[in-house]
Order: C-alpha cells, then sequence, then structure tokens
C-alpha cells in the first residue's frame, strides 16, 4: 500500500513540474516573440505594435514594418526552431544516440547543396514565381539524398562513433561541392548565395511563411500523433515488432519526416546549426523523462525559444550589423554536446 501510495507521489510530482515547465517554455517564447515584434533598429511600444496586429490595413510605416518584415520573421522564427528540434529528436530516436542530429550528420549540408544548384546554377532561371518552392524542393531533396547514404551505412556499422564520422564526411563532401558551384557561379547569384547561407531568418514572405506553416506542421502533428510508436521504437525494433509497430513503414516514416523538416528549414532560412542537436537534449533535462509523449511538444516548445532568443541577439548584439544565426546557437548548443559528452565517458 505505501509503495502505491510513494508512486502516485512520485506521478504526480513529475506531472506537476511537466506542467509546470511547459507552462514557463510557454510564456517565454509568447515573451521573446514580443519582443522580436518591438524590438529593433527602430523600436516601438508593444501597445502600439499590438494595436498594429489587430489593424492589418495599416498603411503606415509601423504597418510596413510589423507586417512586412517583424512578423513574417517572428512567425518563422519560431516554426524554424520547433521544425529542426523535432527532426534532431526523431534521428536521436532512429539511432538511439544523443549525439546526431540534422547538421552533424550532414543533412543541412545536403540541403545546402541543393539549394545552391537552384541558386548558383540558374536552374530556377524564369521562374522566379516559384522560387518558395524550388527552393523547398531542392532542400527536402538534399536532405533525403544525405540521409539515405548515411541510413545505408549506418545498417552496416554498430558504432555510433563511425555513424558520426559518416555523417560528418558527407558534410565535407556536400560542402566541397558547394564551393566549387560558388566558384563558378557569377558574381551576382554569389552575393545572395553567401548570405542565404550566413543563416538567417531575415527576408521572409507570407508564401514561405504558408508553406512551413502547412508542410511542416502536419509533419509535427503526424510525429505527435505516432509518439507511441516511437517510444516503443526507442526501445528496440524487436520490442516496437512486438507492440505492432510495422518497422519497415515507421522507420520510412521517421527518416522522411526528420529529413522533410530540416531540409525546409535550411532551404528558407540557410543552414541552422546545433538545434537539432542540442534542444532535445535540453527537453530531456527539462522534463526529466524520455516519453516522447512530452518531448515531442516540450522539444518543438524549447526549440521555437531558444531559436526566437538566438535571433534577437544575432539582430541587437551589434546593431545594425545582423550576426549569423548559427553564430549565436553554437554558443548555446556546443557547450551542451561537449557536456553529454563527458558526461558519456566520450563513449557514443
Amino acid at each position: 500500500m505505501e509503495a502505491l501510495l510513494d508512486a502516485k507521489v512520485i506521478f504526480q510530482r513529475q506531472y506537476s513540474r511537466r506542467v509546470t515547465v511547459f507552462w514557463l517554455l510557454a510564456v517565454l517564447t509568447a515573451v521573446l516573440m514580443i519582443l522580436n515584434l518591438t524590438i529593433g533598429s527602430i523600436s516601438y511600444p508593444a501597445a502600439e505594435v499590438f494595436k498594429t496586429l489587430l489593424n492589418p490595413s495599416e498603411t503606415g510605416d509601423l504597418g510596413f514594418i510589423v507586417w512586412k518584415i517583424r512578423l513574417p520573421r517572428t512567425l518563422a522564427t519560431v516554426m524554424g526552431g520547433a521544425f529542426l528540434a523535432a527532426s534532431g529528436l526523431l534521428l536521436q530516436v532512429y539511432f538511439r544516440n544523443p549525439i546526431v542530429g540534422p547538421f552533424i550528420l550532414g543533412i543541412s549540408s545536403g540541403a545546402t547543396l541543393t539549394v545552391s544548384l537552384v541558386m548558383l546554377t540558374g536552374i530556377g532561371f524564369r521562374l522566379t514565381y516559384a522560387t518558395p518552392f524550388l527552393t523547398t524542393l531542392a532542400g527536402c531533396a538534399g536532405a533525403y539524398a544525405v540521409m539515405v547514404v548515411v541510413v545505408a551505412i549506418a545498417a552496416k556499422v554498430r558504432g555510433g562513433a563511425t555513424l558520426l564520422v559518416v555523417g560528418l564526411m558527407m558534410g565535407y563532401v556536400c560542402t566541397s561541392v558547394t564551393s566549387i558551384l560558388t566558384a563558378l557561379a557569377e558574381k551576382e547569384k554569389i552575393k545572395g548565395f553567401v548570405l542565404w547561407g550566413m543563416g538567417s531568418f531575415s527576408g521572409f514572405k507570407w508564401i514561405e511563411i504558408g508553406i512551413m506553416f502547412f508542410v511542416g506542421g502536419a509533419l509535427v502533428l503526424a510525429v505527435f500523433i505516432l509518439a507511441k510508436p516511437l517510444n516503443a521504437f526507442l526501445l528496440g525494433e524487436d520490442y516496437a515488432a512486438s507492440m505492432g509497430v510495422n518497422i519497415r513503414r515507421f522507420r520510412i516514416f521517421i527518416l522522411l519526416a526528420s529529413s522533410s523538416l530540416a531540409g525546409l528549414v535550411t532551404a528558407m532560412a540557410g543552414p541552422v546549426a546545433f538545434i537539432g542537436l542540442a534542444v532535445p537534449h535540453m527537453a530531456r533535462l527539462s522534463f526529466g523523462t524520455s516519453d516522447n509523449r512530452v518531448l515531442v511538444p516540450g522539444s518543438c516548445l524549447l526549440g521555437a525559444a531558444v531559436t526566437s532568443l538566438c535571433d534577437l541577439i544575432a539582430r541587437m548584439w551589434l546593431n545594425p550589423v545582423e550576426l549569423p544565426i548559427s553564430a549565436i546557437t553554437a554558443f548555446f548548443g556546443a557547450p551542451i554536446v561537449i557536456g553529454l559528452l563527458l558526461k558519456r565517458g566520450f563513449k557514443i
């Protein structure tokens, strides 16, 4: 009887902790969104910004800045962080290794390579109206291609360190090809690609926001619905199969979803490092669980908050100069990865 009471108390404490963390992250994300809308090279009171948000037909300077520049960027930052975190969580479940992510495994580099083909070689010539779709499709295609190679090699090796080395090598190969394309491209195209390659959520258009919302949102929703099979998969393929999970289809789903989410964000915002790698681990520490029913929404919310904070720092630290967002995310992600390696005794 006492054991049951103790278990009930522990469950209630865990539940209270998770609810509290969710609320804190939600409030933090909301505060950061407000700061991103009000603070910039020109700052405005929050009351005026809210008034403008309630009046989309506003044609003044504030209306233009909020509706054309800051609001699309704020929404893109929130969704981009959430999608990268979800992608990293899926990869860590698939490989059952906390030191993997779309950037480490070369997925983001693959997406960068195929986007460079569109931006530097003129593939999208005379299709300006379809540029958001072309870059998105190109980014996803590159992410898929690298993932297929990494998974094919992972099926033949057991060591996690070998897998990480393969991912890094794939990233180097993709980066080398991208450098060659850059060297051969026209100067006008190089400037745009270099700016994109620095990683930034600036310049988002509403059509791109719509693509991210519907495509990425549908994928994240599917991942959340399948959180319970993800828990079973985390315990091993044999256990998942005994629970009725179709292993082959589920593996394909995980790879497609993670590659699509990473490719989608990379295609539109450029390479954003460490979010997909570090945030899922931060979520595990924050919520004190490995239950994907908690981690999927928790990682998305934490990813949105961390990316929003990094974007705010990138914009304001050396204002009016804007820093690459990956330079800021590295300050958050690198210490976490190093700490995790030390904790595991460098046994990847």
